[in-house]
């Protein structure tokens, strides 16, 4: 999000044939985005000249809430369920987070300003002039009580939320990212670190794996059939509903282009040296930003430790590239002398002990999580993206706990 709202300017399409009749479009497409506009399925927000996309599983990218429609038809048609209840469950939960990340972008505050400057009576007046059913697909049909519950739900939760994330406009938003840098740095498990960030994605690697040992296993990648295998995954419902944002990470990450760019970074770092150690903090450097954490070591490590884990249901046959996986350890966390499973709530547990550092331990940083009133709920929200290591809600869990362990100390010192 940026500080200054950028200017939105709202093209609004034709309504196609399944839908019933929509409010009339904006008549000057170059108007400000307006909550008309915003919650109309047809509408294209622009920043900056751009489209302003939105997503689920923060892969899946769309430019109207239109697209989003056709696309939660698409998956409710695509896998088993029980009765018909629970496939229109299933779309109307996928609409719920479509909407939140169309609201909620990380590129724009706009959106989520305009939602929040209206009352929930706009709201329900603006989503009342849409015609209803909003949708009739095939295996899934949105009407407006559903359409309105979604915009709402929004609206409810982020009045009184604030998201921790590094490009926040609030102070308070910004330090409550992993990524905001800490000057002095920070001792976790007996070595500094430029950020909490930076030990989360350095801790991934064993402590004896150097730069050409991740080398040696993305040449050994180059010989797998990966769409064949990451279709395998897709059609394995049990494996890639519980895992959406895992399998999709992977595609995204498995392909030509993505795995030459992980090999072009770790080239120019010194082969010799280890991963773990290389991503530790020197002092009057930063070696690596926090961005540079997670796309580069953090991603890399989780697509080594994904395929090992997802081996387990879907089994990839490829003994070479399993083998050398597990040689150099990615079938596990390695810290403090325990082995930890890399989906584990052992290893998710270790981003509470690591602010109970970072928030209790170091002033600064409890004094502005202590400042946050406690009416705010301390919230996290990335364009819908999760994480396999730790999932969003076990995240914001930690998050409100942290605050709630600070607020207790620093009435146990008066």
């Amino acid at each position: 999000m940026r500080g200054l709202v950028t200017i939105l300017l709202v093209v609004i399409h034709m309504s196609p044939a399944w839908a019933e009749p929509l409010s009339p479009a904006l008549s000057d497409p170059a108007a400000p985005l307006n909550l008309q506009a915003l919650v109309m399925p047809s509408t294209v927000v622009y920043s900056d000249g751009k489209p302003l996309k939105f997503a689920l599983h923060n892969f899946i990218e769309f430019t109207t809430l239109e697209d989003l429609f056709t696309y939660i038809d698409t998956q409710a048609g695509r896998w088993q369920f029980p009765n018909a209840a629970a496939r229109q469950e299933f779309g109307n939960g996928l609409l719920r987070r479509g909407v939140e990340s169309r609201v909620v972008s990380m590129v724009d505050e706009k959106p989520l300003e305009v939602l929040l400057t209206h009352t929930r009576r706009e709201l329900a007046a603006a989503i009342a002039s849409l015609g209803q059913p909003l949708y009739r697909g095939t295996h899934w049909q949105l009407d407006r009580a559903t359409y309105a519950d979604a915009f709402e739900r929004v609206r409810a939760k982020w009045s009184v939320s604030l998201n921790g994330w590094s490009n926040s406009s609030s102070i308070a938003g910004r330090v409550l990212s992993n990524w905001y840098p800490i000057e002095e740095g920070i001792e976790l498990y007996g070595a500094q670190y430029d950020s909490t960030e930076h030990f989360w994605q350095a801790v991934k690697f064993h402590p004896e794996v150097t730069v050409v040992d991740l080398v040696a296993i993305l040449d050994i990648m180059d010989d797998v059939d990966w769409p064949s295998y990451l279709a395998r995954l897709d059609r394995d419902q049990k494996t890639y509903l519980p895992n959406a944002y895992a399998v999709e990470f992977l595609r995204a990450n498995l392909t030509p282009e993505h795995r030459a760019w992980f090999r072009r970074q770790l080239m120019e770092q010194p082969q010799s040296a280890r991963a773990r150690a290389w991503q530790q903090r020197t002092p009057g450097k930063m070696r690596f930003t926090a961005y540079q954490e997670k796309v580069l070591w953090g991603d890399l490590a989780d697509v080594f430790h994904l395929i090992v884990f997802f081996d387990r249901a879907v089994p990839l046959n490829q003994p070479a590239l399993l083998d050398a996986l597990r040689a150099r350890h990615f079938d596990g966390i390695y810290v403090d002398g325990r082995k930890l499973g890399f989906i584990s709530p052992e290893f998710r547990a270790l981003m509470l002990e690591i602010w109970k550092v970072k928030y209790l331990k170091l002033a600064r940083f409890n004094q502005v999580i202590r400042s946050i009133p406690p009416q705010v709920r301390l919230s996290h929200f990335l364009n819908d993206g999760d994480s396999p290591d730790i999932p969003i809600p076990v995240y914001v869990g930690y998050l409100n706990q942290i605050r709630e362990m600070a607020w207790k100390q620093a009435a146990g010192k008066k």
